[in-house]
């Protein structure tokens, strides 16, 4: 397949157009001699600094936005847009995998990570082969690939797909960032299913305005440059639904609380073993027992079972995915080592997201009849939007008993500087608080705060096994340091 067959109405000027294509890179350390590469710039590297150097090792073409250097004129493409380029190029060269596979794509500012686990659980539990793409981790036929990204590039998302094929797999599931609808990861990829779990404030340090990163959202039910999703599957209780499912093309089925909703719970129990209730759905009734913990995750719930729905699953079936899907890393998780309080570790890194981990606190406290407190950890992360800082203070201040306040990952920001803005929230409300910018000092000074009947909620980071400062990342995992200090102060498990 040649250059102009590969990327067709994106060139802008190639005078190598005929040239056959025998592969494609878009990082340069990966080139093999023959393929095609695509230069844009990244978060900290730019692929044009390395455009000799894949020429010298056997590059056939360079493709960018930029208009040829006179020393590589015969083997430069320019495109319009280079990683909607690339999209179109890997598309092409693998004959379309997206079309051969069902493509469910899972958007919103919180809930993602949960909502594509659960769907990927109930679709095995049905006996399909499947791919799962998110934040945590990918996996492949139960092939595990560490994350880089939340949505790969989409040179890499083509490869997946292309692999779940060549494994005779039929479904894959990613989590579709407003990163990645906006940059171009998932241009011309044909969903047959989107789905909307919230939206509120989060990374205006990319999208600026919160219309900006709505219309991100927006984008995938509308196609993303492909064609538009058959089925959407929507959260009618998001004040930001009633746009989407007004969307005409797609299918749409609504979930939530509201008795108009086709997918809605009744009987809903939360306690420390997690959740029990009954779904009405338009296939009848569902039963649910999850290991899931905290009020949010119902929303979840809901979500895959619609999308189990729309691809005629049982409720039978349905019922043991969600009872099979196992705890999701960094998500409400709890660390043990015997101690007379719970340790709870969660992603929690949005206002909302805060807000919601509290209340469920909160409410498994009364659900279980006991008086004891709230101590919540959190920070919050540099070079991102600073906005939102003082909202999370407001929120943790208001809804916890203590507050300890500490880094996150401050990245090329002063940790101290970060705690600041957030001092400006959290100054608003009457509560306890402590100040601590060296995290592993921060979850020692909380955990030995707390009391018996306690919860402690060590918040924002999760899953993540590192911290980052400047541009490096060191070893650093909130659970790994919980139980060091609980061990430290005598408990084992």
């Amino acid at each position: 397949m040649t250059i102009k067959a590969l990327l067709g109405r994106h060139i802008v000027q190639a005078s190598c157009g005929n040239q056959e294509v025998v592969g494609m890179q878009y990082d340069s350390r990966s080139l093999r001699k023959g393929e095609v590469f695509f230069a844009f710039p990244g978060e900290r590297v730019d692929g044009h600094e390395f455009t000799d150097a894949v020429i010298q090792s056997g590059a056939t073409a360079i493709v960018s936005e930029r208009t040829a250097p006179e020393r590589l004129a015969t083997q430069w493409v320019q495109v319009k847009h280079g990683r909607k380029a690339l999209a179109a190029a890997a598309l092409a060269f693998y004959q379309r995998p997206d079309r051969q596979l069902k493509l469910i794509g899972v958007t919103g500012t919180n809930g993602k990570t949960t909502t594509v686990h659960l769907i990927d659980s109930i679709f095995r539990t049905a006996g399909m082969i499947t791919a799962r793409i998110g934040t945590i981790d990918h996996t492949i036929k139960g092939r595990r690939i560490d994350a880089a990204n939340t949505t790969p590039e989409s040179l890499d998302l083509v490869r997946y797909f292309d692999e779940l094929l060549q494994q005779n797999g039929t479904h894959a599931i990613l989590e579709v960032s407003s990163h990645a609808l906006s940059l171009g990861r998932v241009y011309g990829m044909d969903f047959d299913t989107a789905v909307f779990t919230n939206l509120s404030r989060d990374h205006l340090d990319f999208h600026h305005s919160m219309a900006a990163y709505q219309q991100a959202k927006r984008s995938l039910f509308e196609g993303a440059g492909g064609a538009s999703p058959k089925f959407t599957v929507i959260n009618r209780d998001d004040a930001t639904s009633g746009d989407l499912l007004n969307i005409s093309g797609p299918t749409p089925l609504s979930y939530g609380m509201s008795p108009d909703c086709a997918v809605r719970p009744s009987h809903v129990q939360a306690d420390f073993s997690g959740l029990r209730m009954r779904v009405e759905t338009p296939s009848g009734q569902c039963d649910i027992a999850s290991t899931l913990r905290g009020e949010f995750n119902v929303q979840n719930i809901l979500a895959a079972i619609g999308v189990a729905i729309r691809y005629g699953i049982s409720v039978d079936v349905i019922s043991r995915g969600v009872e099979e899907c196992e705890l999701v890393a960094g998500r409400f998780e709890t660390v043990s080592a015997g101690q007379p309080f719970l340790v709870i570790v969660d992603y929690a890194h949005t206002p909302n997201a805060l807000e919601n981990l509290i209340g469920a606190a909160r409410s498994l406290l009364r659900t279980e009849k006991k008086r004891g407190r709230i101590l919540t950890l959190f920070g919050c992360g540099g070079d991102r939007d600073r906005g939102k800082r003082p909202t999370m203070g407001e929120v943790a201040g208001k809804l916890s008993d203590l507050v300890v306040l500490t880094s996150d990952n401050p990245r090329n920001e002063d940790a101290l500087n970060i705690i600041n803005d957030v001092l400006v929230g959290l100054r608003k409300v009457d509560v306890n608080y402590e100040l601590e910018s060296d995290r592993r000092e921060a979850i020692r000074k909380v955990l030995t705060a707390a009391r018996q009947g306690d919860v402690v909620l060590l918040a924002g980071k999760g899953h993540e096994t590192y911290q980052t400062l400047g541009y490096e990342k060191k070893i650093f995992d909130d659970r790994e340091m919980a139980r060091e200090v609980l061990n430290e102060m005598g408990y084992r498990t």
